[in-house]
Protein backbone atom coordinates (compact mmCIF):
# COMPACT_ATOMS: atom_id res chain seq x y z
CA UNK A 1 0.00 0.00 0.00
CA UNK A 2 1.10 3.49 -1.01
CA UNK A 3 -0.51 6.56 0.24
CA UNK A 4 0.01 9.19 -2.57
CA UNK A 5 -2.02 12.51 -1.34
CA UNK A 6 -3.82 13.41 1.49
CA UNK A 7 -6.99 16.36 1.04
CA UNK A 8 -8.20 17.99 3.95
CA UNK A 9 -10.67 21.14 3.14
CA UNK A 10 -12.48 23.81 6.16
CA UNK A 11 -11.59 21.41 8.87
CA UNK A 12 -10.16 24.18 11.54
CA UNK A 13 -7.02 25.96 9.88
CA UNK A 14 -7.06 23.55 7.39
CA UNK A 15 -9.25 25.41 4.71
CA UNK A 16 -7.64 23.81 1.47
CA UNK A 17 -4.59 21.62 2.36
CA UNK A 18 -2.94 18.63 0.78
CA UNK A 19 0.13 16.64 0.96
CA UNK A 20 1.79 13.71 -0.76
CA UNK A 21 2.83 11.56 2.22
CA UNK A 22 6.18 9.02 2.21
CA UNK A 23 6.06 5.90 5.03
CA UNK A 24 7.20 8.55 7.80
CA UNK A 25 6.03 12.38 7.82
CA UNK A 26 7.56 14.66 10.09
CA UNK A 27 5.78 18.27 10.35
CA UNK A 28 7.79 21.06 11.84
CA UNK A 29 5.71 24.43 12.33
CA UNK A 30 5.48 26.85 14.74
CA UNK A 31 2.98 26.70 17.85
CA UNK A 32 -0.53 27.03 16.86
CA UNK A 33 0.45 26.67 12.78
CA UNK A 34 -1.77 23.52 12.17
CA UNK A 35 0.16 20.54 13.14
CA UNK A 36 -1.73 18.83 15.41
CA UNK A 37 -4.74 19.66 13.13
CA UNK A 38 -3.59 17.40 10.25
CA UNK A 39 -3.40 14.34 12.41
CA UNK A 40 -6.39 15.41 13.68
CA UNK A 41 -8.29 15.39 10.31
CA UNK A 42 -6.54 12.08 9.16
CA UNK A 43 -8.08 10.81 12.21
CA UNK A 44 -11.44 12.23 11.29
CA UNK A 45 -11.22 10.80 8.11
CA UNK A 46 -10.12 7.50 9.25
CA UNK A 47 -13.88 7.88 11.40
CA UNK A 48 -15.37 8.66 8.49
CA UNK A 49 -14.20 5.47 5.65
CA UNK A 50 -14.57 2.93 8.38
CA UNK A 51 -17.66 3.25 10.33
CA UNK A 52 -18.70 6.43 11.77
CA UNK A 53 -18.26 10.08 13.30
CA UNK A 54 -19.19 11.03 16.32
CA UNK A 55 -17.56 11.34 19.74
CA UNK A 56 -16.88 8.18 20.09
CA UNK A 57 -15.06 7.02 17.36
CA UNK A 58 -12.84 10.52 16.88
CA UNK A 59 -11.93 10.33 21.17
CA UNK A 60 -10.71 6.60 20.45
CA UNK A 61 -8.63 7.87 17.69
CA UNK A 62 -7.48 10.73 19.38
CA UNK A 63 -9.23 13.87 17.83
CA UNK A 64 -9.63 16.60 20.14
CA UNK A 65 -13.09 17.01 20.51
CA UNK A 66 -14.68 20.68 19.88
CA UNK A 67 -18.00 22.21 19.43
CA UNK A 68 -19.28 21.35 16.17
CA UNK A 69 -18.80 25.31 14.96
CA UNK A 70 -15.16 25.03 15.86
CA UNK A 71 -14.56 22.02 13.99
CA UNK A 72 -15.15 24.10 10.53
CA UNK A 73 -12.94 27.11 9.05
CA UNK A 74 -13.88 30.28 10.10
CA UNK A 75 -11.84 32.75 8.86
CA UNK A 76 -12.15 36.29 8.45
CA UNK A 77 -11.70 36.41 4.26
CA UNK A 78 -14.16 33.50 3.86
CA UNK A 79 -17.31 35.41 1.91
CA UNK A 80 -19.31 32.64 2.55
CA UNK A 81 -18.91 29.42 4.87
CA UNK A 82 -18.91 26.16 3.35
CA UNK A 83 -20.87 23.86 4.81
CA UNK A 84 -19.04 20.67 4.65
CA UNK A 85 -15.32 19.36 5.79
CA UNK A 86 -13.93 18.13 2.38
CA UNK A 87 -11.38 15.07 3.12
CA UNK A 88 -9.71 13.01 -0.09
CA UNK A 89 -7.12 10.19 0.21
CA UNK A 90 -5.56 8.93 -2.70
CA UNK A 91 -3.65 5.62 -2.84
CA UNK A 92 -2.08 3.07 -4.89
CA UNK A 93 -2.55 -1.09 -3.72
CA UNK A 94 0.40 -3.41 -3.39
CA UNK A 95 -1.33 -5.70 -5.37
CA UNK A 96 -2.05 -3.75 -8.49
CA UNK A 97 -1.14 -0.68 -10.37
CA UNK A 98 -4.49 0.87 -10.25
CA UNK A 99 -4.23 3.88 -8.34
CA UNK A 100 -7.93 4.72 -6.40
CA UNK A 101 -9.40 7.85 -4.25
CA UNK A 102 -11.81 7.99 -1.50
CA UNK A 103 -13.76 11.91 -1.16
CA UNK A 104 -16.02 12.26 1.71
CA UNK A 105 -17.75 15.44 2.40
CA UNK A 106 -19.36 15.69 6.21
CA UNK A 107 -21.36 17.91 7.51
CA UNK A 108 -20.56 19.09 11.69
CA UNK A 109 -23.35 17.91 14.19
CA UNK A 110 -26.38 19.79 14.77
CA UNK A 111 -29.48 18.03 16.81
CA UNK A 112 -27.07 14.59 17.53
CA UNK A 113 -23.89 13.68 18.22
CA UNK A 114 -23.16 12.39 14.70
CA UNK A 115 -21.90 14.07 12.07
CA UNK A 116 -23.65 13.50 8.55
CA UNK A 117 -22.43 11.94 5.65
CA UNK A 118 -23.32 14.51 2.41
CA UNK A 119 -21.85 12.47 -0.02
CA UNK A 120 -19.09 9.74 -0.15
CA UNK A 121 -17.35 8.57 -3.53
CA UNK A 122 -14.88 6.12 -4.40
CA UNK A 123 -12.48 6.77 -7.79
CA UNK A 124 -10.40 3.94 -9.53
CA UNK A 125 -7.78 5.19 -12.23
CA UNK A 126 -9.77 8.57 -12.24
CA UNK A 127 -13.20 7.08 -13.16
CA UNK A 128 -15.59 7.06 -10.34
CA UNK A 129 -17.20 3.43 -9.78
CA UNK A 130 -18.97 3.94 -6.83
CA UNK A 131 -20.82 6.82 -4.77
CA UNK A 132 -23.84 8.20 -2.07
CA UNK A 133 -25.18 11.48 -1.07
CA UNK A 134 -27.96 12.50 -0.01
CA UNK A 135 -29.93 13.00 -3.11
CA UNK A 136 -29.72 8.77 -3.16
CA UNK A 137 -32.42 6.58 -1.82
CA UNK A 138 -29.66 5.93 1.32
CA UNK A 139 -30.49 9.49 2.60
CA UNK A 140 -32.11 8.11 5.45
CA UNK A 141 -29.03 6.83 6.43
CA UNK A 142 -26.53 9.33 6.20
CA UNK A 143 -25.12 9.12 9.65
CA UNK A 144 -23.63 6.17 8.77
CA UNK A 145 -20.39 5.42 5.72
CA UNK A 146 -21.53 2.93 3.08
CA UNK A 147 -18.24 2.64 1.66
CA UNK A 148 -16.94 -0.70 3.60
CA UNK A 149 -20.58 -1.87 4.11
CA UNK A 150 -21.90 -1.39 0.46
CA UNK A 151 -21.89 -4.49 -1.01
CA UNK A 152 -20.54 -3.30 -4.57
CA UNK A 153 -18.25 -5.69 -5.99
CA UNK A 154 -15.96 -3.37 -7.75
CA UNK A 155 -15.00 -1.77 -4.09
CA UNK A 156 -13.25 -4.70 -2.77
CA UNK A 157 -10.04 -4.06 -3.92
CA UNK A 158 -9.75 -0.71 -3.30
CA UNK A 159 -11.01 -0.48 -0.15
CA UNK A 160 -8.38 -2.59 1.70
CA UNK A 161 -6.97 0.32 2.86
CA UNK A 162 -10.05 0.75 5.35
CA UNK A 163 -8.41 -2.10 6.85
CA UNK A 164 -5.50 -0.28 8.04
CA UNK A 165 -6.86 3.06 8.29
CA UNK A 166 -9.18 1.79 10.96
CA UNK A 167 -6.85 1.06 13.69
CA UNK A 168 -5.60 4.82 13.38
CA UNK A 169 -4.45 6.63 16.40
CA UNK A 170 -3.03 10.04 17.84
CA UNK A 171 -0.41 8.75 20.13
CA UNK A 172 0.22 10.93 23.00
CA UNK A 173 2.38 9.28 25.65
CA UNK A 174 1.51 10.77 29.39
CA UNK A 175 4.11 10.20 31.85
CA UNK A 176 2.08 9.14 34.79
CA UNK A 177 0.27 6.84 32.35
CA UNK A 178 3.53 5.50 31.20
CA UNK A 179 4.00 4.96 35.03
CA UNK A 180 1.13 3.17 35.29
CA UNK A 181 -0.45 5.52 38.12
CA UNK A 182 -3.65 6.96 35.90
CA UNK A 183 -5.56 3.96 34.19
CA UNK A 184 -5.32 5.05 30.03
CA UNK A 185 -8.74 6.17 28.98
CA UNK A 186 -8.40 4.92 25.67
CA UNK A 187 -6.64 1.54 25.92
CA UNK A 188 -6.49 0.74 22.30
CA UNK A 189 -4.18 -2.39 21.43
CA UNK A 190 -1.71 -2.78 21.88
CA UNK A 191 -0.21 0.00 23.73
CA UNK A 192 -3.09 2.56 24.63
CA UNK A 193 -2.96 6.20 23.12
CA UNK A 194 -1.29 7.19 26.45
CA UNK A 195 0.85 4.12 26.79
CA UNK A 196 -1.40 2.25 29.22
CA UNK A 197 -1.13 -0.83 28.26
CA UNK A 198 3.11 -0.41 27.42
CA UNK A 199 4.15 -3.29 30.42
CA UNK A 200 2.14 -5.58 28.22
CA UNK A 201 3.39 -4.64 25.07
CA UNK A 202 7.07 -4.47 26.27
CA UNK A 203 6.65 -8.20 27.34
CA UNK A 204 5.34 -9.46 23.83
CA UNK A 205 8.51 -8.04 22.23
CA UNK A 206 11.18 -9.10 24.59
CA UNK A 207 12.23 -12.80 23.80
CA UNK A 208 15.57 -15.00 23.68
CA UNK A 209 16.86 -16.53 20.69
CA UNK A 210 19.87 -18.97 20.70
CA UNK A 211 20.83 -17.30 24.05
CA UNK A 212 20.68 -13.63 23.37
CA UNK A 213 18.03 -11.68 24.63
CA UNK A 214 16.04 -9.43 22.08
CA UNK A 215 13.44 -6.65 21.88
CA UNK A 216 11.71 -7.04 18.69
CA UNK A 217 14.08 -8.14 15.71
CA UNK A 218 17.04 -5.77 18.05
CA UNK A 219 19.25 -7.02 20.13
CA UNK A 220 18.47 -5.60 24.09
CA UNK A 221 21.79 -4.89 24.45
CA UNK A 222 20.96 -1.60 21.35
CA UNK A 223 17.90 -0.54 23.32
CA UNK A 224 19.86 -0.48 26.34
CA UNK A 225 22.73 1.80 24.34
CA UNK A 226 19.40 4.14 24.26
CA UNK A 227 18.68 4.01 28.10
CA UNK A 228 22.20 3.43 29.04
CA UNK A 229 21.50 4.10 32.70
CA UNK A 230 20.00 0.83 32.96
CA UNK A 231 21.64 -2.75 32.47
CA UNK A 232 18.31 -4.53 32.22
CA UNK A 233 14.31 -4.38 31.34
CA UNK A 234 12.01 -7.26 32.27
CA UNK A 235 8.35 -6.94 32.56
CA UNK A 236 6.67 -8.80 36.05
CA UNK A 237 4.02 -8.22 38.32
CA UNK A 238 4.06 -5.67 40.93
CA UNK A 239 5.59 -6.89 44.40
CA UNK A 240 5.82 -4.81 47.64
CA UNK A 241 9.42 -5.49 47.40
CA UNK A 242 9.96 -2.82 44.57
CA UNK A 243 7.04 -0.72 44.50
CA UNK A 244 5.24 1.34 47.13
CA UNK A 245 1.81 -0.17 48.57
CA UNK A 246 -0.36 2.88 48.42
CA UNK A 247 1.24 2.95 44.55
CA UNK A 248 -1.55 2.17 41.98
CA UNK A 249 -0.32 0.06 39.27
CA UNK A 250 -1.35 -1.86 36.76
CA UNK A 251 -1.35 -5.59 36.89
CA UNK A 252 2.21 -5.80 34.97
CA UNK A 253 5.05 -3.60 35.48
CA UNK A 254 8.25 -3.25 33.82
CA UNK A 255 11.44 -3.31 35.57
CA UNK A 256 14.71 -1.92 35.54
CA UNK A 257 18.72 -3.04 36.49
CA UNK A 258 20.36 0.31 37.05
CA UNK A 259 24.28 -0.34 35.86
CA UNK A 260 25.38 1.68 38.73
CA UNK A 261 23.72 -0.17 41.26
CA UNK A 262 23.46 -3.23 43.04
CA UNK A 263 22.08 -6.42 41.28
CA UNK A 264 19.53 -6.85 43.58
CA UNK A 265 18.42 -3.34 43.53
CA UNK A 266 15.42 -3.17 40.88
CA UNK A 267 13.04 -0.47 40.45
CA UNK A 268 10.11 -0.31 38.33
CA UNK A 269 8.89 1.96 35.65
CA UNK A 270 7.42 4.79 38.48
CA UNK A 271 10.76 5.66 39.53
CA UNK A 272 13.04 4.94 36.26
CA UNK A 273 13.76 7.91 34.03
CA UNK A 274 11.09 9.08 32.10
CA UNK A 275 12.76 9.21 28.92
CA UNK A 276 13.47 5.58 29.27
CA UNK A 277 9.52 4.65 29.09
CA UNK A 278 9.17 7.30 26.02
CA UNK A 279 12.05 5.18 24.14
CA UNK A 280 10.08 2.28 25.10
CA UNK A 281 7.00 3.06 24.20
CA UNK A 282 8.14 4.41 20.55
CA UNK A 283 9.83 1.64 19.76
CA UNK A 284 7.20 -0.73 20.72
CA UNK A 285 4.56 1.69 18.80
CA UNK A 286 6.60 0.80 15.46
CA UNK A 287 7.68 -2.56 16.23
CA UNK A 288 4.96 -5.01 17.92
CA UNK A 289 2.89 -6.75 15.54
CA UNK A 290 -0.02 -5.77 16.79
CA UNK A 291 0.42 -2.18 16.31
CA UNK A 292 -1.38 -0.11 14.10
CA UNK A 293 0.25 0.11 10.41
CA UNK A 294 -0.91 3.68 10.17
CA UNK A 295 -1.05 6.02 13.22
CA UNK A 296 0.35 9.35 14.16
CA UNK A 297 2.42 10.71 17.00
CA UNK A 298 1.97 14.51 18.62
CA UNK A 299 5.28 15.66 19.91
CA UNK A 300 7.70 12.88 19.27
CA UNK A 301 10.28 14.41 21.09
CA UNK A 302 8.27 14.96 24.13
CA UNK A 303 10.65 14.07 27.45
CA UNK A 304 13.99 13.31 25.00
CA UNK A 305 17.19 14.58 25.74
CA UNK A 306 17.67 16.19 22.28
CA UNK A 307 20.49 13.95 21.49
CA UNK A 308 18.49 10.97 22.83
CA UNK A 309 15.50 12.13 20.13
CA UNK A 310 18.21 12.42 17.10
CA UNK A 311 19.05 8.97 17.89
CA UNK A 312 15.57 7.54 18.70
CA UNK A 313 14.03 9.03 15.14
CA UNK A 314 16.55 7.31 13.34
CA UNK A 315 16.19 3.93 14.71
CA UNK A 316 12.01 4.29 14.94
CA UNK A 317 12.41 5.35 11.13
CA UNK A 318 14.12 1.77 10.11
CA UNK A 319 11.46 0.63 12.31
CA UNK A 320 8.42 1.81 10.42
CA UNK A 321 9.96 1.02 6.71
CA UNK A 322 10.80 -2.76 8.23
CA UNK A 323 7.16 -2.94 8.91
CA UNK A 324 5.85 -1.54 5.91
CA UNK A 325 4.05 0.89 8.31
CA UNK A 326 2.66 4.89 8.32
CA UNK A 327 3.66 7.55 10.82
CA UNK A 328 2.64 10.94 11.27
CA UNK A 329 5.05 12.93 13.71
CA UNK A 330 4.77 16.51 14.75
CA UNK A 331 7.81 17.79 16.64
CA UNK A 332 9.82 20.91 17.71
CA UNK A 333 13.43 19.77 18.70
CA UNK A 334 15.61 20.87 15.83
CA UNK A 335 17.82 17.85 16.03
CA UNK A 336 15.27 15.21 15.07
CA UNK A 337 15.99 17.15 11.53
CA UNK A 338 19.05 16.01 11.99
CA UNK A 339 18.27 12.20 12.35
CA UNK A 340 16.12 12.05 9.44
CA UNK A 341 17.64 10.53 6.28
CA UNK A 342 15.89 12.79 3.71
CA UNK A 343 17.69 11.48 1.08
CA UNK A 344 15.06 8.08 1.52
CA UNK A 345 11.85 9.46 -0.35
CA UNK A 346 10.28 6.71 2.08
CA UNK A 347 11.27 9.74 4.96
CA UNK A 348 9.71 13.24 4.17
CA UNK A 349 9.57 16.69 6.28
CA UNK A 350 6.92 18.87 5.82
CA UNK A 351 6.67 22.71 7.10
CA UNK A 352 3.29 23.88 8.20
CA UNK A 353 3.00 27.74 8.19
CA UNK A 354 -0.29 30.30 8.05
CA UNK A 355 -0.34 32.44 4.79
CA UNK A 356 -1.60 35.73 5.32
CA UNK A 357 -5.05 34.99 6.11
CA UNK A 358 -4.24 32.34 8.42
CA UNK A 359 -4.96 29.42 6.51
CA UNK A 360 -2.42 26.75 7.33
CA UNK A 361 -0.36 25.69 4.00
CA UNK A 362 1.88 22.31 4.36
CA UNK A 363 4.85 22.05 2.17
CA UNK A 364 7.19 19.84 1.83
CA UNK A 365 10.98 20.50 2.43
CA UNK A 366 13.52 19.30 -0.40
CA UNK A 367 17.04 19.80 0.74
CA UNK A 368 18.86 21.28 -2.72
CA UNK A 369 22.16 21.06 -3.16
CA UNK A 370 23.03 24.42 -2.72
CA UNK A 371 21.68 24.32 0.79
CA UNK A 372 23.77 21.08 1.04
CA UNK A 373 26.59 22.89 0.23
CA UNK A 374 26.28 25.45 2.66
CA UNK A 375 27.63 22.96 5.20
CA UNK A 376 24.88 23.01 7.35
CA UNK A 377 22.97 20.58 9.68
CA UNK A 378 18.89 20.63 9.01
CA UNK A 379 18.44 21.68 12.75
CA UNK A 380 20.36 25.05 11.68
CA UNK A 381 18.91 25.69 8.72
CA UNK A 382 15.22 24.99 10.51
CA UNK A 383 16.67 27.63 13.06
CA UNK A 384 17.91 30.34 10.69
CA UNK A 385 15.01 30.13 9.10
CA UNK A 386 16.15 28.61 5.87
CA UNK A 387 13.19 25.64 5.78
CA UNK A 388 10.03 27.43 7.22
CA UNK A 389 8.16 26.09 9.69
CA UNK A 390 9.29 28.88 12.49
CA UNK A 391 7.24 31.99 14.20
CA UNK A 392 8.07 35.40 12.99
CA UNK A 393 9.24 36.46 16.41
CA UNK A 394 10.41 40.13 17.24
Amino acid sequence: MNIRKISVGNFKSLYSASFEPGKINVFVGANGSGKSTILEAIGLLSAAMTDRVDSASLQRKGVRLSIPSLYKSNFKDLKRKKLAVDLSLEWEDDCCSDQFRYDVHLTTPTDTDYWRYHSEAFFQNDERIWGRSNASQQQANSYIGFFLIDDNQELTNGRKIAQHFSSYGIFQPNTMTLRGTIPDPNQTTPIGLNGGRLAEAIKTLIHEEDGELYFGNLYMDDILDMIDWASDISVDAPKKSNINANIPTTRQIIEFTDRYMKENSRFTGYDASEGALYVLFMLALAMHPQGPSIFAVDSFDHALNPRLAKKMIQVFCEQIIQNNKHVFLTTHNPLVLDGLDLTNDDIRLFAVDRDDNGHAQINRILVSQELINEGQSLSRLWINGRLGGVPTLL
